[in-house]
């Protein structure tokens, strides 16, 4: 019995490992030939295996693709919940995120998307259709962004007065790297580049509104010019006593003379 779950797991263990390497195969084609010039024979003879084998694990070259973009998408939450999870603060939380998704214009995954959304639209219509699985997925994660930014807000970093569900949708929209590879490609712009100035015009729109320092209230008599004839300057002082000895003087005149000894 054992050496039966044994064998079974093996022959399982070397059944995944194949279908690694047909989607790798598939990822490395795409990527070099694009999806309409791309056929199961390629993906086959790349592994070295035969096209029989390659139907075994996917009944189409459809639903080799959507297993493709469903790895990915999978590969995607895993790194953003392991930014969520770093401890950092939330700033730095949501930068790290934003850097891990700009990082990635140039590598192989977001070439193979970007070819396949590029020259087969229908393709891209029926992924469309297929991605309600994901969006519970999805829903988690933007429920644990809206949970940094209501941390943000508490910690004084994030306004107050805007809605979270604002941030949240402001946020997640920067998270579409096909939005921003233009930049990459066309301007030549890094990666680095386009994070420091997308967190740049972020952050400052949620920014919390600085606290004014109150100024005190002058007092009367600094007010009428009159003040501590101890403070300020050796010239100020003096302007401070005479303006003393005007009033005491005016006050002699005003009662003849007559003041109190």
């Amino acid at each position: 019995m054992s050496s039966t779950v044994a064998g079974q797991s093996l022959k399982e263990r070397q059944r995944q490992e194949r279908e690694q390497l047909i989607l790798r195969a598939a990822e490395e084609l795409l990527i070099e030939k694009g999806y309409h010039e791309t056929s199961i024979d390629d993906i086959a003879a790349r592994v070295g295996i035969s096209k029989g084998t390659v139907y075994l694990h996917f009944q189409s070259k459809e639903e080799l693709i959507f297993a493709l973009f469903e790895r990915n998408i999978r590969l995607f939450k895993q790194a953003m919940e392991t930014h969520l999870a770093a401890g950092n603060t939330p700033r730095a939380t949501l930068e790290s995120l934003l850097t891990y998704v700009y990082s990635g214009l140039n590598g192989k995954h977001f070439q193979m998307l970007r070819a396949i959304v590029l020259q087969s639209p229908e393709l891209r219509s029926r992924f469309a259709e297929r991605q309600g699985a994901h969006h519970e997925g999805w829903g988690e994660l933007t429920e644990r962004v809206g949970a940094v930014l209501e941390a943000g807000k508490r910690s004084g970093e994030f306004d107050l007065s805007m809605p979270t569900s604002v941030m949240v949708a402001l946020y997640t929209s920067l998270l579409n790297p096909m939005i921003y590879a233009r930049l990459v490609e066309d301007d030549q712009m890094k990666p680095t580049e386009m994070v420091e100035h997308v967190s740049h015009f972020f952050f400052k729109g949620i920014a919390a509104e600085p606290t004014a320092t109150p100024t005190a209230e002058p007092t009367a008599t600094q007010a009428d010019g009159v003040g501590d004839s101890s403070a300020g300057t050796p010239g100020e002082r003096q302007v401070t006593l005479n303006t003393l000895k005007q009033r005491l003087s005016a006050y002699r005149s005003s009662t003849n003379g007559d003041t109190p000894q």
